[in-house]
């Protein structure tokens, strides 16, 4: 039995959670789903959830909305407007006055992230209770867009707001010059390093990867959150198709976080004196053990791109101050953007995801990608496990970038005891550390270490190769019109060879493999 008396007052605890996702496909404007719309009915479910929804609504002192897609990318069109104030706009549709009202930076790791800020904003006495929402109706643009209807998303409440703006860059100038970008156009870097440490071929590595995500679509078959549940083949996630086409080698559609949604999260949480005072039913409890977050350098100065250092050192921090092991924690969901978050993840868990499942939703190929928000589910939804497995330990890691920003946390229904903020500096410092120095335009021969060529509707466009030369870490892409270059690399494997690299218009340019 635990001995709630025993607990310090200001132990933060998660007392409400809600999701929504809306499955409206341009049926008629007036039922589109708006992200303010979304976010409102998610944080209702959450207050309602608490089983105290009027008492959790008038202590609620602290909303912070996760950023937008949209709203994450400078000049990103969008043609139905937007909320200037997520959070005060919450608090306006939910009747809470008086808030201080937060909207977080870009990146997957935000969820988990500021669930650790606000345990320790809540430990602190800086607030009574806080409110953590987040939405995406990226499926309702699309399709209203395609259908040429007027929607309206423009609504806002007036008040303060703490807008955190994009955070710092996630690539820098020379990795956009010379063939970085999006993160299916940079994921692949690290899938293929990773390929190559485990030893297989491109055929081996395309039946991993979807052995994994057939699995993760078994989960979101199962969900009724799921934006996609239906179960896929391993045959299916395998075999380029019209339905499966190739996006990035060595990714096909399937591959990858499916953004086309229309979903919202929101957690509540206050101190365990708090929900003593609101009679928040204590089986509704769930508590935040050991957490952690770190971040990486930029790609390129990054030392071995088959690894992730942050996800290693805050797996590894979440899981001692927590006083538990791997093996002790019943319950995964590992950000799933791509298959190698995933497998590094259970690698450095020292976990068997055949054995151990990944996933508590279906993941973002299956369940969903809403942007940032993504890993609000799986807190949501580890919310509802652990209540049905008192007991149970359960772990979330949350990624943003590329492999850029990682931020853990374990729950339990168990209390910790004397909890207090965690910090991550030392991983922090010891990640720093290991930064390359900056790369540099040069001719010359590099050793390649990895690659990936782009695709547009099925056709290769652009691609891009990693190797280290002379001169240390070199990005060089294939020049414009470079044909052969790009049929070499999607048939011949090319790591480990020597590449020529020339530089042109400050742009370095693979001019061929020795």
């Amino acid at each position: 039995m635990v001995d709630y008396s025993a607990l310090p007052a200001n132990t933060p605890v998660l007392v409400g959670a809600g999701q929504i996702t809306d499955h409206w496909y341009g049926d008629d404007a007036a039922s589109a789903p708006s992200p303010q719309d979304l976010r409102r009915d998610a944080a209702r479910i959450a207050l309602e959830d608490s089983g105290a929804p009027k008492a959790v609504r008038d202590a609620i002192d602290r909303i912070v909305a996760v950023r937008t897609t949209p709203d994450s990318i400078p000049g990103a069109p969008q043609p139905f407007g937007r909320c200037a104030n997520p959070p005060a706009t919450v608090a306006t549709d939910l009747a809470i006055a008086d808030t201080e009202n937060i909207y977080s930076e870009l990146g997957g790791n935000q969820p988990q992230e500021l669930v650790n800020e606000l345990a320790a904003a809540l430990h602190a006495g800086e607030c009574r209770a806080a409110l953590l929402v987040g939405a995406e109706a990226t499926r309702a643009l699309k399709a209203a867009v395609r259908a040429g209807m007027t929607l309206d998303w423009s609504r806002s409440a007036a008040g303060p707001q703490t807008d955190r703006g994009y955070g710092g860059a996630l690539l820098s100038p020379y990795e956009i010059r010379n063939g970085l970008g999006a993160p299916t156009q940079t994921y692949p870097a690290f899938e293929h390093a990773l390929r190559r440490r485990l030893g297989n071929s491109r055929e081996e590595h395309m039946a991993l990867m979807s052995e994994l995500w057939a699995a993760f679509s078994q989960v979101a078959a199962d969900n009724p959150h799921a934006q996609f549940p239906t179960a896929r083949s391993e045959e299916f996630l395998s075999t380029p198709s019209a339905e499966n086409y190739p996006v990035a080698d060595p990714y096909l559609k399937w591959h990858v976080a499916q953004d086309a949604v229309n979903q919202a999260a929101a957690v509540v949480m206050t101190t365990v004196a708090e929900a003593e005072r609101m009679g928040i039913d204590r089986a509704k409890w769930i508590f935040l053990h050991g957490h952690a977050e770190a971040k990486d350098g930029f790609v390129t100065r990054r030392q071995d791109l088959s690894r992730s250092l942050p996800i290693e050192k805050t797996l590894h921090q979440a899981l001692r101050t927590s006083g538990k092991q791997a093996s002790d924690i019943a319950l995964f969901d590992i950000y799933s953007c791509f298959p190698c978050a995933v497998l590094l993840a259970t690698e450095a868990l020292g976990i068997d995801w055949r054995e151990t499942p990944a996933t508590l939703t279906g993941g973002l190929p299956f369940f969903g990608g809403p942007g940032n928000n993504y890993s609000l589910h799986a807190i949501a939804t580890m919310t509802e496990r652990l209540r049905e497995q008192p007991g149970d330990f359960g772990l979330i890691l949350a990624n943003g970038g590329f492999l850029t920003k990682e931020a853990v946390g374990v729950y339990s229904t168990t209390p910790p005891e004397n909890w207090a903020p965690v910090s991550s500096e030392t991983i922090q410092r010891e990640i720093n550390a290991q930064l390359l120095p900056k790369p540099e335009q040069a001719d010359g021969e590099i050793t390649v270490s990895t690659y990936t060529v782009v695709f547009q509707k099925g056709v290769p466009t652009r691609g891009y190769i990693i190797g280290d030369g002379a001169t240390g870490r070199v990005l060089a892409r294939i020049a414009k019109g470079d044909d052969a270059t790009l049929k070499a690399l999607l048939t011949e494997d090319p790591i480990g060879k020597r590449a020529n690299i020339e530089v042109r218009d400050d742009t370095n340019i693979i001019a061929g493999f020795a």
